[in-house]
């Protein structure tokens, strides 16, 4: 007995030392390696199961092989979303009208920082769970072709120029600038052409043209996948010309990966294998889809179908073992960016902890995107900014004043330093001034109002209106929504409305009107009974305290509108049409009520050329010019330059397109030289008969402004052949 006990201690001695050895020359064990290897390494050790385990959202560990596990579905959209304590940024379309890419950067460091912060705190108390993870279903660039779209407010606004500038500054800012690690994995989505409607997302087909689709809804991903170099992509519900963008092979391989170089993964939105065989039915069944999902190029699933049918799929020869593990390996070089499989203390974000999470630079920080990006519509006779000594008394109203939703918007963080409307104002003005606040009227009732008297008596009525996010945004989330999350119209509501009309009746002292929406809306219907208008967006925690800054001249508004407000929900196409005839400032040149790019200041700005445009230019060549902007008012304020291209008089050519905006800060009296500078190869359109990209001959004019329908300076040139 004792010889056969020394004989097995022995051969364990040896089975133990031959796996260590063998442990040691795992590849995918070695940071020395390079991460597509040590990906493609770890694969080959997974079995069959294994591996399809790992391809939904919700993956589980293999404790053999030391993959944690993870859940892939976290929200950014602006702030850390659904996971607690986070700082609550503007909603993405009034970041978007700041115009200001530097500051958004500075916007997602601090939301990456927060996450590597909040993961750090989960992992380090055992949590593997959803909304704590490393990998951001964010930036939304879909282009807000119809202001019906309820989650247009997730978006950058209409323009593919400005989309794509917007989001590719989120995402460098999100992913960090670490030469090895990724700070978070960012996601373009929705991919592609999904802009509303949504009560239909699931089965609705976009039929669009090769022309439009390459100019319009293509070309911020194309910049964000390029330029920004995205991790991820998330496909769209819908179909395109019939096929289901989460199985439709010549998006997700060909373009995607194929003519753009995208290395990173692709995840579909939630349920949309689903859709594929339940809505659309375009195919038989779960295998089916499974089988198509992975050969289109998907790898990860936001539901459970890759998870419960590639085996069958395998089975029935639809699919091959090693198109999954081709799959697979895309997906796990993700999860070796982010350091999961190396020495923690070699991430350079291991040691982020609570401090890092919702401070006082963060609050600061959000509180200057809200500054920046609510813009004013209407002051007549230079009503702001209000100066406090003159106002001893101050009457607040409206659905809007102090509630939390119109602050947040969706897709939102938690954070008890959430300023509201009144709270905003009433610490600004301090207790030496009397501020009164009351509901007014809620969103339905057009005959029962609250606050009129008291408004009559006070000095001035600072009147909060608009939307909120359970009347506009995703199906589902906006459950006050009459049209499954989007607007059927650009109707305020009528009770607002008719409770303007009545303080306007009772109150003939300065009347304020503060609009919160994520879209256009009629400001039309309101203006006549206001002296001022702001548009709030939905300005984030800070946005009581932005707004004060604006209505007391602490700081000049600055903001500027990233879509059109349009006269009448009759001036635009079918909701359906995804045709872009007509859609936006660049297909549609009928009467608006306030244009692209429009934003007033307490201030103003006069521009003179400082250095002009050549005559002629060649495809390769860069048009430059420089202007000098000059304060002419009496406070310092920003402008954002904002320069457009006229293209030659040829069928379909946009009316004009933005190539290039700037914003600076000018104190009053100076002036600041700035210069424009623009590739010739940005000019270039899609062409329907070679199918490939063309810069048509021919004569361009540059127009520079404060807007779309502004022109300060204008410079024609010509395009050679």
């Amino acid at each position: 007995m004792k010889i056969q006990s020394t004989f097995f201690t022995c051969l364990l001695a040896t089975i133990t030392f031959g796996t260590a050895s063998a442990q040691d020359k795992l590849i995918y064990k070695d940071a020395t390696q390079p991460m597509e290897v040590r990906a493609k390494d770890l694969v080959s050790h997974l079995t069959l199961k294994e591996k399809v385990a790992l391809l939904g959202y919700n993956s589980q560990a293999v404790p053999r092989l030391g993959i944690p596990a993870y859940n892939w579905w976290n929200e950014a959209l602006h702030g850390v979303a659904r996971a607690g304590e986070a700082t609550i940024f503007p909603q993405a379309i009034g970041m978007a009208a700041t115009f200001n890419n530097d500051l958004l950067k500075q916007v997602s460091t601090a939301i990456s920082t927060e996450a590597r912060a909040k993961y750090n705190l989960a992992i380090a108390q055992d949590h593997h769970i959803q909304y704590m993870g490393l990998t951001f279903w964010t930036p939304n660039i879909n282009i807000f072709r119809d202001p019906r779209w309820g989650r247009g407010q997730e978006t950058y606004g209409e323009d593919p120029y400005l989309t794509a500038t917007m989001g590719s500054a989120f995402v460098r800012g999100l992913q960090g600038d670490d030469p090895k690690y990724l700070k978070v994995s960012a996601t373009a989505k929705h991919f592609a052409v999904h802009s509303g409607p949504e009560a239909t997302r699931d089965y609705f087909d976009a039929h669009v043209d090769e022309k439009d689709l390459r100019e319009t809804y293509l070309y911020a991903f194309h910049a964000l996948v390029v330029n920004a170099k995205v991790n991820s992509v998330m496909s769209a519900y819908n179909r395109i010309n019939g096929v289901p963008n989460s199985i439709n092979k010549t998006l997700l391989t060909d373009i995607l990966r194929k003519e753009w170089g995208f290395k990173g993964h692709v995840v579909t939105d939630c349920g949309a294998l689903n859709d594929v065989y339940e809505t659309h039915k375009t195919l038989k069944g779960p295998v089916e889809t499974a089988a198509a999902a992975i050969k289109a190029g998907i790898n990860l699933d936001c539901s459970t179908v890759l998870q419960q049918d590639i085996i069958e799929a395998i089975n029935q020869k639809l699919l091959t073992e090693k198109e999954v593990d081709q799959a697979l390996t895309t997906l796990l070089l993700t999860e070796f960016k982010l350091g999961f499989y190396d020495d923690q203390n070699a991430i350079p974000y291991h040691s982020y902890g609570a401090d890092s999470v919702h401070n006082e630079a963060h609050i600061a920080l959000a509180r200057k995107v809200a500054q920046q990006g609510m813009v004013l519509l209407k002051n007549d006779n230079n009503i702001l900014p209000l100066n406090k000594s003159k106002y001893s008394s101050i009457m607040v109203v409206g659905p809007n004043a102090a509630a939390y939703d119109p602050m947040v918007a969706n897709y939102h963080g938690v954070s008890d330093k959430v300023v509201n409307f009144v709270e905003g104002i009433t610490a600004a003005v301090g207790p030496g001034t009397s501020v009164d606040y009351d509901l007014g009227c809620n969103y339905t009732d057009t005959t029962h109002f609250g606050g009129t008297w008291a408004a009559g008596n006070a000095d001035v009525t600072i009147a909060v209106m608009g939307l909120s996010p359970v009347l506009e945004g995703e199906a589902g989330d906006a459950f006050l929504s009459a049209s499954g999350g989007d607007k059927k119209d650009l109707s305020l509501p009528a009770s607002e409305i008719a409770y303007m009309k009545q303080l306007r009746k009772v109150d003939h002292k300065p009347i304020i009107a503060v609009i919160t929406a994520g879209s256009d809306v009629d400001i039309d219907t309101i203006a006549p009974y206001a002296d001022a208008i702001i548009l709030a967006w939905y300005p984030g925690e800070q946005g009581g305290n932005a707004l004060a800054d604006i209505v007391f001249g602490k700081v000049s508004p600055s903001g500027h509108l990233p879509l059109t407000f349009y006269k009448s929900i009759a001036n635009v196409p079918a909701y359906s049409n995804y045709n872009m005839t007509g859609h936006t400032y660049r297909y549609y040149n009928g009467p608006v009520q306030y244009p692209f790019g429009f934003g007033l200041s307490y201030t103003s700005f006069a521009y003179t050329l400082q250095d002009g445009l050549k005559t002629n230019y060649r495809s390769t060549d860069t048009l430059t010019t420089t202007v000098k902007i000059k304060n002419t008012g009496t406070v310092d304020g920003d402008e954002v330059l904002q320069a457009y291209i006229e293209y030659p008089q040829i069928e379909r050519m946009p009316f004009k397109e933005l190539k290039s905006f700037k914003r600076i800060s000018v104190t009053k009296g100076d002036e600041q030289s700035v210069t424009i500078k623009i590739p010739v190869s940005e000019l270039q359109k899609w062409d329907l008969a070679t199918h490939k990209w063309k810069i048509y001959p021919g004569s361009y004019k540059l127009v520079l402004g404060s807007n779309s329908q502004d022109s300060k300076l204008s410079m024609d040139f010509a395009v050679a052949k």
